[in-house]
């Protein structure tokens, strides 16, 4: 599955923020935009675990 990665310039620190847009609270950083790429994709992954986590534990 693909999701939309937002990226944000943050002017005050350096570096780069991203966020998930399909996937509330799952934010990252980083001091490029590789280095955030490479944050975000992990950040993503275990979003999507946890998430896996509670719902299986919800629906036994």
């Amino acid at each position: 599955m693909k999701y939309t990665i937002i990226i944000h310039k943050d002017e005050q620190e350096g570096g780069f923020w991203g966020e998930c847009s399909e996937l509330p609270g799952c934010y990252s950083q980083g001091e490029s935009i590789e280095e955030l790429m490479k944050n975000i994709r992990e950040a993503v992954e275990l979003y999507l675990e946890d998430a896996e986590k509670v719902f299986s534990i919800g629906w036994n």
